[in-house]
Protein backbone atom coordinates (compact mmCIF):
# COMPACT_ATOMS: atom_id res chain seq x y z
CA UNK A 1 0.00 0.00 0.00
CA UNK A 2 1.54 3.43 -0.56
CA UNK A 3 2.28 6.10 1.88
CA UNK A 4 0.31 8.50 1.14
CA UNK A 5 1.99 12.06 -0.23
CA UNK A 6 4.22 14.39 2.02
CA UNK A 7 5.83 17.49 1.38
CA UNK A 8 8.90 19.29 3.15
CA UNK A 9 6.94 22.15 2.99
CA UNK A 10 5.17 21.84 7.20
CA UNK A 11 2.73 24.25 7.63
CA UNK A 12 3.38 26.72 10.28
CA UNK A 13 0.34 28.29 11.00
CA UNK A 14 -3.34 27.74 10.73
CA UNK A 15 -4.45 29.79 7.63
CA UNK A 16 -1.31 28.22 5.74
CA UNK A 17 -2.21 24.85 6.95
CA UNK A 18 -6.07 26.10 5.35
CA UNK A 19 -4.32 27.60 2.47
CA UNK A 20 -3.29 24.25 1.79
CA UNK A 21 -6.02 22.18 2.43
CA UNK A 22 -8.12 23.70 0.48
CA UNK A 23 -6.18 23.87 -2.79
CA UNK A 24 -5.26 20.61 -2.77
CA UNK A 25 -8.69 19.14 -1.43
CA UNK A 26 -9.92 18.01 -4.83
CA UNK A 27 -7.18 15.60 -5.00
CA UNK A 28 -7.54 14.15 -1.81
CA UNK A 29 -9.21 10.70 -1.15
CA UNK A 30 -12.52 10.29 0.21
CA UNK A 31 -11.46 9.35 3.83
CA UNK A 32 -8.70 12.48 4.11
CA UNK A 33 -11.33 14.82 2.13
CA UNK A 34 -13.96 13.98 5.04
CA UNK A 35 -11.29 14.71 7.19
CA UNK A 36 -10.66 18.32 5.76
CA UNK A 37 -14.42 19.50 5.31
CA UNK A 38 -14.70 18.19 9.00
CA UNK A 39 -11.33 20.22 10.54
CA UNK A 40 -12.40 23.64 8.70
CA UNK A 41 -15.74 23.22 9.43
CA UNK A 42 -14.82 22.65 13.17
CA UNK A 43 -11.56 24.19 13.97
CA UNK A 44 -12.87 24.32 17.89
CA UNK A 45 -13.09 20.82 17.94
CA UNK A 46 -9.72 19.74 15.96
CA UNK A 47 -8.08 21.74 18.95
CA UNK A 48 -10.01 20.01 21.91
CA UNK A 49 -11.16 16.96 21.17
CA UNK A 50 -9.03 13.37 21.80
CA UNK A 51 -8.16 11.56 18.17
CA UNK A 52 -10.73 8.78 19.26
CA UNK A 53 -13.44 11.96 19.52
CA UNK A 54 -12.77 13.54 16.45
CA UNK A 55 -12.86 10.47 14.52
CA UNK A 56 -16.05 9.41 16.10
CA UNK A 57 -17.21 12.94 14.96
CA UNK A 58 -15.67 13.22 11.81
CA UNK A 59 -17.33 9.26 11.00
CA UNK A 60 -12.96 8.09 10.19
CA UNK A 61 -10.74 5.83 12.04
CA UNK A 62 -8.34 7.44 14.07
CA UNK A 63 -5.15 6.03 11.88
CA UNK A 64 -7.73 8.28 8.81
CA UNK A 65 -5.97 11.18 11.29
CA UNK A 66 -2.78 10.15 11.53
CA UNK A 67 -2.81 9.48 7.24
CA UNK A 68 -4.41 13.09 7.31
CA UNK A 69 -1.11 14.58 9.11
CA UNK A 70 1.49 12.63 7.52
CA UNK A 71 0.16 13.85 4.12
CA UNK A 72 0.80 17.48 4.76
CA UNK A 73 3.89 16.59 6.34
CA UNK A 74 3.42 16.59 9.67
CA UNK A 75 4.88 13.34 11.71
CA UNK A 76 1.37 12.78 13.41
CA UNK A 77 -2.18 13.95 14.16
CA UNK A 78 -0.77 15.71 17.18
CA UNK A 79 1.59 17.74 15.54
CA UNK A 80 -1.12 18.98 13.37
CA UNK A 81 -3.36 19.62 15.94
CA UNK A 82 -1.05 22.00 17.12
CA UNK A 83 -1.27 24.38 14.60
CA UNK A 84 -5.14 24.31 15.79
CA UNK A 85 -4.49 25.10 19.60
CA UNK A 86 -2.11 28.29 18.14
CA UNK A 87 -4.99 29.11 16.57
CA UNK A 88 -6.97 29.74 19.30
CA UNK A 89 -4.31 31.48 21.28
CA UNK A 90 -4.16 33.39 18.43
CA UNK A 91 -7.60 34.11 17.29
CA UNK A 92 -9.82 37.41 18.25
CA UNK A 93 -9.46 38.13 22.11
CA UNK A 94 -12.48 38.33 24.54
CA UNK A 95 -14.37 41.33 25.57
CA UNK A 96 -12.23 41.73 28.62
CA UNK A 97 -9.19 41.77 26.21
CA UNK A 98 -10.52 43.95 23.93
CA UNK A 99 -11.69 46.42 27.13
CA UNK A 100 -8.32 46.33 28.42
CA UNK A 101 -6.60 47.10 25.00
CA UNK A 102 -8.71 50.22 24.49
CA UNK A 103 -7.37 51.35 27.82
CA UNK A 104 -3.87 50.50 26.74
CA UNK A 105 -4.33 52.18 23.27
CA UNK A 106 -6.04 55.62 24.81
CA UNK A 107 -3.59 55.99 27.82
CA UNK A 108 -6.28 54.79 30.51
CA UNK A 109 -8.06 57.78 29.27
CA UNK A 110 -11.81 56.41 28.70
CA UNK A 111 -14.10 59.46 28.04
CA UNK A 112 -17.00 58.35 26.04
CA UNK A 113 -16.32 60.76 23.16
CA UNK A 114 -12.74 58.59 22.27
CA UNK A 115 -14.36 55.82 22.27
CA UNK A 116 -16.72 57.16 19.99
CA UNK A 117 -14.44 58.69 17.25
CA UNK A 118 -12.62 55.59 17.79
CA UNK A 119 -15.27 53.40 16.26
CA UNK A 120 -16.65 56.25 13.93
CA UNK A 121 -13.07 56.16 12.45
CA UNK A 122 -13.24 52.29 12.31
CA UNK A 123 -16.58 52.70 10.31
CA UNK A 124 -14.48 55.27 7.78
CA UNK A 125 -12.51 52.25 7.13
CA UNK A 126 -14.57 49.66 6.68
CA UNK A 127 -16.74 51.76 4.28
CA UNK A 128 -13.83 53.07 2.40
CA UNK A 129 -13.01 49.09 1.79
CA UNK A 130 -16.38 47.94 0.95
CA UNK A 131 -16.50 50.66 -1.75
CA UNK A 132 -13.62 49.15 -3.41
CA UNK A 133 -13.75 45.33 -2.83
CA UNK A 134 -17.03 44.44 -4.12
CA UNK A 135 -17.45 44.16 -7.95
CA UNK A 136 -20.02 45.61 -9.68
CA UNK A 137 -20.53 42.28 -12.01
CA UNK A 138 -20.63 40.21 -9.02
CA UNK A 139 -22.91 42.37 -7.58
CA UNK A 140 -25.17 42.08 -10.35
CA UNK A 141 -25.21 38.46 -10.77
CA UNK A 142 -26.36 38.16 -6.77
CA UNK A 143 -29.08 40.35 -7.43
CA UNK A 144 -30.11 38.94 -10.37
CA UNK A 145 -30.07 34.85 -8.38
CA UNK A 146 -31.72 36.76 -5.53
CA UNK A 147 -34.55 38.25 -7.33
CA UNK A 148 -35.49 35.55 -9.60
CA UNK A 149 -35.71 33.34 -6.19
CA UNK A 150 -39.42 32.36 -5.42
CA UNK A 151 -38.29 32.78 -1.96
CA UNK A 152 -35.35 33.65 -0.66
CA UNK A 153 -33.56 32.12 2.80
CA UNK A 154 -31.88 34.26 5.30
CA UNK A 155 -29.15 32.58 6.86
CA UNK A 156 -27.63 34.01 9.66
CA UNK A 157 -25.74 33.08 13.33
CA UNK A 158 -24.38 34.66 16.57
CA UNK A 159 -22.31 38.34 15.56
CA UNK A 160 -24.14 37.81 11.42
CA UNK A 161 -27.58 37.44 12.78
CA UNK A 162 -28.94 41.75 12.91
CA UNK A 163 -27.96 41.50 9.11
CA UNK A 164 -30.54 39.26 8.21
CA UNK A 165 -32.56 40.70 10.67
CA UNK A 166 -32.63 43.63 9.45
CA UNK A 167 -32.87 42.24 5.66
CA UNK A 168 -35.84 40.11 7.12
CA UNK A 169 -37.66 43.39 8.01
CA UNK A 170 -36.70 44.74 4.83
CA UNK A 171 -37.98 42.33 2.61
CA UNK A 172 -41.55 41.83 4.82
CA UNK A 173 -42.05 45.46 3.63
CA UNK A 174 -40.74 45.82 0.17
CA UNK A 175 -42.81 42.34 -0.60
CA UNK A 176 -40.66 40.05 -0.90
CA UNK A 177 -41.10 36.39 -0.26
CA UNK A 178 -38.23 35.35 2.70
CA UNK A 179 -37.86 32.74 5.51
CA UNK A 180 -35.64 33.76 8.21
CA UNK A 181 -33.89 30.33 9.33
CA UNK A 182 -33.41 30.63 13.22
CA UNK A 183 -36.70 29.75 14.82
CA UNK A 184 -36.69 29.54 17.80
CA UNK A 185 -39.28 26.47 17.49
CA UNK A 186 -36.07 24.52 16.71
CA UNK A 187 -37.25 24.08 13.06
CA UNK A 188 -35.02 24.71 10.90
CA UNK A 189 -34.61 21.86 8.98
CA UNK A 190 -37.86 21.60 8.08
CA UNK A 191 -38.03 25.03 7.16
CA UNK A 192 -35.10 24.49 4.74
CA UNK A 193 -36.73 20.89 3.92
CA UNK A 194 -39.13 23.26 1.61
CA UNK A 195 -36.22 24.94 -0.20
CA UNK A 196 -36.00 24.12 -4.07
CA UNK A 197 -34.14 24.93 -7.51
CA UNK A 198 -36.61 27.86 -7.78
CA UNK A 199 -35.47 29.13 -4.39
CA UNK A 200 -32.19 31.11 -3.17
CA UNK A 201 -30.49 31.41 -0.18
CA UNK A 202 -28.21 34.65 1.20
CA UNK A 203 -26.09 33.14 3.99
CA UNK A 204 -23.64 35.66 6.41
CA UNK A 205 -20.97 34.42 8.36
CA UNK A 206 -17.67 35.97 9.81
CA UNK A 207 -14.50 34.32 11.23
CA UNK A 208 -15.04 32.27 13.57
CA UNK A 209 -17.15 30.86 11.41
CA UNK A 210 -20.68 29.38 12.99
CA UNK A 211 -20.57 26.06 12.00
CA UNK A 212 -24.22 25.72 11.80
CA UNK A 213 -24.76 28.33 8.96
CA UNK A 214 -22.14 26.86 6.90
CA UNK A 215 -24.10 23.59 7.43
CA UNK A 216 -27.06 25.05 6.30
CA UNK A 217 -25.22 26.75 3.23
CA UNK A 218 -24.11 23.61 1.99
CA UNK A 219 -27.26 21.24 2.62
CA UNK A 220 -28.91 24.03 0.17
CA UNK A 221 -25.52 23.81 -2.08
CA UNK A 222 -26.10 20.23 -2.54
CA UNK A 223 -30.13 20.13 -3.27
CA UNK A 224 -29.22 22.55 -6.13
CA UNK A 225 -30.70 25.65 -4.13
CA UNK A 226 -28.05 28.78 -5.48
CA UNK A 227 -26.57 30.36 -2.33
CA UNK A 228 -25.29 33.64 -2.29
CA UNK A 229 -22.41 34.73 0.62
CA UNK A 230 -21.14 37.46 2.05
CA UNK A 231 -17.97 36.64 4.46
CA UNK A 232 -14.32 37.77 5.49
CA UNK A 233 -12.15 35.42 3.56
CA UNK A 234 -11.49 33.03 0.52
CA UNK A 235 -11.08 30.52 3.13
CA UNK A 236 -14.70 30.61 4.59
CA UNK A 237 -16.94 27.45 4.58
CA UNK A 238 -19.50 29.12 2.89
CA UNK A 239 -17.43 30.24 -0.09
CA UNK A 240 -17.13 27.05 -1.43
CA UNK A 241 -21.38 26.65 -0.92
CA UNK A 242 -21.76 29.95 -2.63
CA UNK A 243 -22.78 30.59 -6.74
CA UNK A 244 -21.70 33.86 -5.70
CA UNK A 245 -19.53 35.34 -2.63
CA UNK A 246 -18.34 38.70 -1.29
CA UNK A 247 -15.49 39.16 0.88
CA UNK A 248 -15.59 41.87 3.72
CA UNK A 249 -13.21 42.46 6.29
CA UNK A 250 -14.91 45.07 8.82
CA UNK A 251 -11.97 47.45 10.32
CA UNK A 252 -12.10 47.14 14.31
CA UNK A 253 -11.69 49.92 17.32
CA UNK A 254 -9.15 47.93 20.01
CA UNK A 255 -10.62 44.35 18.59
CA UNK A 256 -14.34 45.72 18.72
CA UNK A 257 -15.64 45.13 15.12
CA UNK A 258 -18.95 46.98 14.12
CA UNK A 259 -21.28 45.91 11.26
CA UNK A 260 -20.76 49.04 9.76
CA UNK A 261 -19.82 48.05 5.69
CA UNK A 262 -21.78 44.62 5.93
CA UNK A 263 -25.22 47.00 6.94
CA UNK A 264 -24.36 48.96 3.95
CA UNK A 265 -23.95 46.23 2.23
CA UNK A 266 -27.08 44.37 3.09
CA UNK A 267 -29.44 47.94 2.54
CA UNK A 268 -27.52 48.22 -0.87
CA UNK A 269 -28.49 43.97 -1.96
CA UNK A 270 -32.00 44.43 -0.27
CA UNK A 271 -33.18 47.44 -1.98
CA UNK A 272 -31.55 46.25 -5.54
CA UNK A 273 -33.15 42.73 -4.91
CA UNK A 274 -36.75 44.45 -4.38
CA UNK A 275 -35.80 46.52 -7.76
CA UNK A 276 -35.11 43.67 -9.91
CA UNK A 277 -38.30 42.16 -8.94
CA UNK A 278 -39.97 44.78 -9.69
CA UNK A 279 -38.56 45.24 -13.39
CA UNK A 280 -38.75 41.89 -14.16
CA UNK A 281 -42.57 41.90 -13.18
CA UNK A 282 -43.22 44.70 -15.34
CA UNK A 283 -41.30 43.28 -18.28
CA UNK A 284 -38.90 46.12 -18.18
Amino acid sequence: MPMPETTNDVPQDFETLKAVILERKAQLPKRLKQVAAYSLDNPDEIAFGTAASIATSADVQPSTLVRFAQHFGFEGFSSLQQIFRARLRERTPGYEERLKALRQNDHNNLESGSIFNGFVAAAHRSLENIATSVDPHSFERAVDILAKANTIYLIAKRRSYPISSYMAYAFGKLKVKYQHVGTAAGIDDDMLAMANREDAAFAVSFSPYASESANQARLLANRKVPVVSLTDSAFSPLAESSKVWFELVEADHAGFRSLSASMAFAMALTVAIAEKRRRIAEGE
